[in-house]
């Protein structure tokens, strides 16, 4: 069952990549303006009325971006054996940014990633 409150926090980051076993243009080097939205859900509030202080959702999702920005995503741990697509930065975003803010009661619970306007996934945990 989906958690009765969330709260969010969105970020960009830009970074290059090239997808390994892909037959098309992509598996070229090529670059985005990423993207990402991280959310956080409990079904009670904290004491002080909030699913989490969006400065610490804010610190933690700028932790794990800075490891990506203007970096070539092959490079980076652990996409220098994951295929860095989309969808596993997603995962990866999602589980780096729960070391930081689940407690117990809060959680992070979705992770989407926007390679253009158009183009995203998500990651549910």
């Amino acid at each position: 069952m989906p958690p009765r409150f969330t709260a969010s926090r969105e970020a960009e980051f830009s970074a290059a990549h090239f997808l390994r076993e892909y037959h098309g243009a992509c598996e070229r080097l090529h670059g985005h303006n990423y993207r990402v939205r991280v959310v956080a859900g409990c079904d009670e509030l904290d004491a002080e009325g909030m699913v989490v202080d969006f400065l610490r959702l804010r610190d933690a999702l700028a932790g794990v971006l800075s490891r990506f920005d203007h970096a070539l995503l092959n490079d980076v741990p652990p996409f220098e054996a994951l295929n860095p697509t989309a969808e596993h930065l997603a995962r990866f975003i999602a589980e780096e940014v729960a070391r930081e803010i689940d407690d117990g009661r809060a959680r992070i619970v979705e992770c989407r990633v926007w390679e253009t306007a158009r183009n995203c996934a998500a990651y549910r945990r």
